[in-house]
């Protein structure tokens, strides 16, 4: 049997970090949205893709026992503002979320990911 099954709180070195998570968020969102223009038609799929490619980048990064969730907002960008809200129920202690914002002259992203720790 694992020791981890044991483990009430994660080390602090297996806690999940907002700043590295921003990062890798930051890199999907510039190797994938660099040259690309908004359509609506195209902006469901890609959106599913960035949810994928991102949730991969950060599972490498060996969070046990996270519960990894991750959302994308794309939109066409015409230098409107956007207000997204989100609520949850964490333990301060354990939990964590980073988020990023990418925008080029046709389209805006944001993009966050949230760290839940499985008791």
């Amino acid at each position: 049997m694992s020791s981890s099954l044991h483990m009430i709180r994660p080390l602090y070195r297996n806690k999940f970090q907002p700043l590295i998570v921003k990062e890798c968020i930051r890199s999907v969102l510039m190797d994938n949205l660099a040259h690309k223009e908004y359509s609506s038609e195209t902006m469901a799929e890609d959106t599913k893709v960035l949810v994928e490619l991102i949730r991969k980048k950060i599972k490498d990064l060996a969070y046990d026992r996270y519960k990894i969730i991750v959302q994308v907002h794309i939109g066409e960008y015409r230098g409107q503002g956007i207000k997204i809200a989100s609520r949850k129920f964490w333990d301060a202690d354990t939990d964590n979320f980073a988020v990023d914002v990418y925008t080029n002259n046709s389209l805006f992203c944001v993009a966050m990911v949230c760290g839940v720790y499985y008791y």
